[in-house]
């Protein structure tokens, strides 16, 4: 098994999960996916993928998602969309929720907490 570390586990697993929840949740705001993609800072293609589950796919705690649920509502442009996915990241952090992907992706030791001190 491979060895990610932290960073990767965010850019590679959980940055795609938030942007694939975001996009459900602007979806169902009345956003297109047009607008979605650009808020987002991604191509038309890659919200159509979140939207039929082929990018994006791990399972988030329901924590997490409530996260995202309320982010969505406060996202209007670029930068409210920065704000708020570095406030979903720092949650995720903050709960240890990273960590506990992290365990089940790679051989980390168990209860590490090596990105707290």
């Amino acid at each position: 098994m491979l060895l990610l570390q932290p960073q990767e586990v965010e850019v590679y697993y959980i940055l795609p999960a938030i942007r694939k929840e975001l996009s459900v949740e602007m979806k169902k705001h009345g956003k297109t996916q047009k607008e979605i993609a650009d808020i987002l800072g991604v191509t038309e293609a890659a919200v159509s993928q979140y939207m039929n589950k082929k990018r994006g796919n791990i399972a988030i705690p329901r924590e997490l998602k409530n996260e995202v649920r309320k982010a969505a509502k406060k996202i209007i442009d670029r930068q409210s969309m920065i704000m708020e996915i570095q406030h979903v990241i720092e949650f995720a952090k903050k709960t240890k929720l990273i960590c506990k992907l992290h365990e089940k992706l790679a051989p980390v030791p168990k209860g590490c907490d090596v990105c707290f001190k």
